[in-house]
């Protein structure tokens, strides 16, 4: 049974209460504050829904995830890193960046970043804990993406690419300085074949639910400014 979530309540139910089908849904509902985002982090699930959609919660099983020492460079992105066709920054552009990932795309009319939604994680990257990776040539955005940094471990939201490899170069390179700055894994939510070509994985949710106790509270050495 659905759990359904109240505005004034932060109590997310367990997560072997999520449902098999649809996957990994596991409450509706509650608001998209900054407490209670992050509280969903913490728990393991993340919100995923459509305009006219009420908040939905997920946390699914397997959960998709790359462990930084596991990213895999092919032969294309390897050159085009070494080239230095991108320029890459980070929290320079949030807004932009969580805009582009809103943008429709080619296989879809609709988006699940809503207007609230990007209202939301722009608040939380005013707090410090949301934070963008820009891709450009010369001065165009071409490409980028989102994500929470909590303890050791990276939740990534969404990407975007205007230009090719553009969205693998900007993920290789955040790979590469947060297993420098001491983080453990970073979190895809749900499988891709892009994902999966960069080297994700898929673990059991138990298995993800114990890396969160493990690592939320673990600090790293971060420098999103640098």
């Amino acid at each position: 049974m659905l759990t359904w979530l109240q505005r004034d309540s932060f109590e997310f139910p367990p997560l072997n209460k999520a449902l098999r089908e649809p996957n990994g849904l596991l409450a509706a509902g509650g608001d998209l504050s900054p407490q209670r985002l992050v509280q969903a982090y913490r728990h393991g699930c993340f919100p995923w829904f459509q305009d006219g959609q009420p908040i939905l919660w997920w946390s699914p099983d397997p959960r998709t995830v790359l462990f930084p020492a596991e990213l895999h460079i092919s032969r294309s992105l390897g050159k085009c890193l070494r080239q230095q066709r991108y320029q890459v920054t980070f929290d320079r552009e949030f807004a932009q960046v969580i805009q582009a990932c809103a943008a429709p795309r080619a296989y879809t009319d609709g988006t699940w970043i809503t207007t609230p939604m990007q209202a939301a994680y722009l608040e939380l990257h005013r707090q410090g804990i949301a934070h963008s990776v820009e891709v450009w040539r010369n001065d165009e955005l071409v490409g980028g993406l989102y994500g929470l940094a909590m303890g050791q471990l990276f939740f990534g939201e969404s990407m975007f690419s205007r230009a090719d490899n553009a969205s693998k170069v900007g993920f290789a390179t955040l790979v590469k300085h947060l297993q420098h700055w001491g983080f453990t894994l970073i979190d895809c939510q749900m499988p891709t074949e892009h994902l999966h070509s960069l080297g994700a994985r898929a673990i059991s949710r138990k298995d993800f639910a114990g890396y969160l106790q493990a690592h939320l509270e673990q600090p790293n050495s971060a420098d999103w400014c640098a």
